[in-house]
């Protein structure tokens, strides 16, 4: 049983009670008392007071866990007084939150008996109905609801409700079009008209694109007659993000900054609508008027340095993922964010202390044994990084599958090659390519690896050719299909690519030029060939390219 609730009205209900003692004069008619009309006031005390010793005894065992003896005398509270609707709402409500509906109905039966019974008694005993399975009594009840009150949401809510329940979608949809044809000028009313629909959209997916503009129309409605009242516009401006309609929430959390610019989480409602839309840079103008506002608020300086390394700014990433540690050392999401910033930075050392750090404070987990072989393989350490990257897997198969991706494999493989075990790297890039077959990276990863080797040279330029489909304009790519088919005896088709590669290569490529070297050397064009393995020698000094370069015939001089 969920005595909270019943407690929590506890307060309503006593102060329903000293209303209704308050109002004796309102029963008598006007005129000095008759006889009569005294015999009728004092009777009406009685009950009253009898009215309030019930509701006592009540909430006494109400606090004592005693249920029936608590419901036996609220039930005969609202009895006693059933002029006080306050008191029977009260009642009514505990006893349907304890599927007593027999008795709801009763006591809400008395009260809307009365001529001067509210809208609201009626919409209870609709729901009343409703839990006993008297759907057309519930209907009824709310129709009289809604003529007495042509604006109670409540009535409209229920009714809908009800028609959807009993597969009547379009007789639903007719009564929240009723409510939106209420003339109320209140904006609040608008806003639960759209609301409304957007309840009954989420019963009724299929009707969303019939539903959006209804709701945005209440939306403008509400948005039109909100005033100057900054809680119910902010209720707009959520329910415009909801519904995609990304221009008009923008420009009503712009207003309410102007209005206040200290209005809570508004910037961070105007951040999520930026980074939706795909508009980081108006997402950062936010989140660093947050931070201005609020230096110690690490979730901006999270969503800065996350930002900030999407832009591949990874210094500025760095700086904030740095100041959300500071702020707080016990989130372990922001140590592995910093790891992948350093590294970006080509900063493998400060990266693995970063990682120390993180293993002494949280447990071993994927992300720490993954990003530690990252951060191992950047510095040329192999061996240790196929061993965290092997932990990391062991973790994955038991605790967390879905790390198993085309990303661990891919790393696992380069790192199993940079050491020399091209078997172990052939079966993580294959496995790899199972995961991910459009994985552009390892398939020429793999197809340059055989390359190199002199092997599967065939199925090696498929991988290769496959990535280019990918990545038409990739130079490491067009290298490695230069460079297998000079593999496969065709060196005047691999200068081709070869050249291409050079066209498309923003930095200058020693290896590129090496493989440019030999093809030229292998058409007999010396003086190309010398000049592609300077070029090498220049980017990077090369023990075997210089030996190329040094033991390459001159050609004769022109004799002209």
């Amino acid at each position: 049983m969920k005595w909270d609730i019943g407690l929590r009205l506890v307060a309503c209900g006593l102060a329903a009670l000293l209303g209704s003692a308050c109002s004796s004069s309102r029963r008598s008619a006007s005129g000095p008392p008759t006889a009569e009309t005294r015999a009728a006031v004092e009777a009406d005390r009685e009950q009253r007071i009898k009215a309030s010793a019930h509701f006592a005894t009540a909430v006494s065992a109400e606090a004592n866990r005693d249920l029936e003896t608590a419901l036996k005398h609220f039930i005969a509270a609202a009895r006693a007084d059933s002029d006080n609707e306050s008191l029977v709402l009260s009642v009514a409500g505990r006893l349907l939150e304890v599927k007593r509906s027999d008795e709801a109905v009763e006591v809400l039966l008395r009260a809307a008996a009365r001529p001067d019974a509210s809208a609201r008694v009626s919409a209870w005993l609709a729901l009343a109905y409703a839990s006993q399975d008297k759907t057309a009594q519930a209907i009824a009840a709310n129709r009289t609801a809604l003529a007495k009150d042509p604006t109670l949401l409540m009535a409209y809510q229920h009714l809908a409700t009800l028609y959807a329940e009993h597969r009547q979608p379009s007789e639903a949809l007719k009564v929240l079009d009723e409510a939106a044809a209420q003339p109320s000028a209140q904006a609040g009313y608008a806003l639960g008209v759209a609301e409304l629909y957007g309840n009954f959209g989420r019963m009724r997916p299929e009707d969303t694109e019939v539903l959006k503009p209804r709701i945005v129309k209440a939306l403008d409605r509400a948005a039109a007659l909100r005033g100057q009242d900054a809680a119910l516009a902010q209720r707009v401006a959520d329910s415009y993000k909801r519904m995609s309609e990304w221009t008009k929430a923008e420009e009503l959390y712009r207003a309410l900054l102007e209005q206040d610019s200290d209005l809570p989480l508004v910037r961070e409602s105007l951040v999520d609508l930026y980074l939706r839309t795909g508009n980081a840079d108006r997402a950062v103008e936010q989140l660093q008027a947050i931070a201005r506002d609020s230096p110690a608020n690490e979730q901006a300086s999270f969503v800065l340095g996350t930002i900030a390394y999407q832009q591949k700014n990874y210094a500025e990433a760095e700086r904030q993922f740095e100041h959300t540690r500071t702020l707080r050392p016990d989130f372990e999401p922001v140590y592995y964010e910093l790891t992948g910033a350093k590294l970006a930075l080509n900063k493998p050392a400060e990266a693995l202390d970063l990682l120390a750090a993180a293993r002494r404070r949280f447990a071993k987990s994927f992300q720490l044994e993954f990003y530690t072989g990252l951060a191992h393989a950047q510095a040329k350490q192999y061996d240790d990084a196929v061993k965290h990257y092997t932990e990391a897997e062991i973790i994955a198969r038991a605790t967390e599958p879905s790390r198993l991706g085309p990303v661990l494999y891919f790393q696992f493989g380069a790192a199993c090659e940079r050491r020399g075990d091209y078997a172990e790297a052939e079966k993580h890039f294959r496995r790899c390519l199972e995961l991910s077959p459009d994985f552009a990276e390892a398939l020429n990863y793999l197809g340059y690896m055989w390359a190199e080797r002199g092997e599967n040279l065939d199925e090696a330029r498929a991988l290769i050719e496959k990535a280019l489909k990918l990545e038409p304009e990739n130079g490491a790519y067009l290298d490695s299909l230069g460079w297998v088919l000079f593999k496969l005896k065709q060196p005047r088709a691999a200068l081709d690519w070869l050249r291409k590669a050079v066209a498309h290569t923003e930095e200058p490529d020693a290896t590129l030029y090496d493989h440019l070297g030999d093809v030229h050397a292998e058409l007999g064009e010396g003086e190309p060939a010398r000049e592609a393995w300077r070029k090498s020698l220049e980017i990077e000094p090369n023990e075997a390219v210089k030996k190329k370069l040094e033991s390459a015939p001159s050609e004769p001089a022109d004799p002209r």
